[in-house]
């Protein structure tokens, strides 16, 4: 069965960075792009960023272009979150996601995924 395990969150002052992780299994992970959500309290889950199923392409949110990164190992079915220039407004759990099309290149609506992680949570202070 498809697994999606994320680690990596935790507390860090606003300016620090994280890295988180999303270890994948049950499906072919080479072939399925993969994506990053959040969702802060009383608020809906959002999009961070996606990448292709063999990573070149990537796409971010607004409000995380320039400061987060998504990338993957295809070799380890890893696929990564590096945070820098937090801020307290990034405080959510961070969701990571597949894709439910095969060879896809880009999903930001989270219709486009059917298997979500448990989620991580990543709280930035003032």
């Amino acid at each position: 069965q498809v697994q999606l395990v994320e680690s990596g969150g935790g507390l860090v002052q606003a300016g620090g960075s994280l890295r988180l992780s999303c270890a994948a299994s049950g499906f072919t992970f080479s072939t399925y792009a993969m994506g990053w959500f959040r969702q802060a309290p009383g608020k809906d889950r959002e999009f961070v960023a996606s990448i292709s199923f063999r990573g070149p392409d990537t796409y971010y949110a607004d409000s995380v272009k320039g400061r987060f990164t998504v990338s993957r190992d295809n070799s380890k079915n890893i696929v990564y979150l590096q945070m820098n220039s937090l801020a307290p407004e990034d405080t959510a759990v961070y969701y990571c996601a597949k894709d439910r099309r095969i060879l896809s290149i880009r999903g930001i609506a989270s219709e486009n995924y059917d298997y979500w992680g448990q989620g991580t949570q990543v709280t930035v202070s003032s």
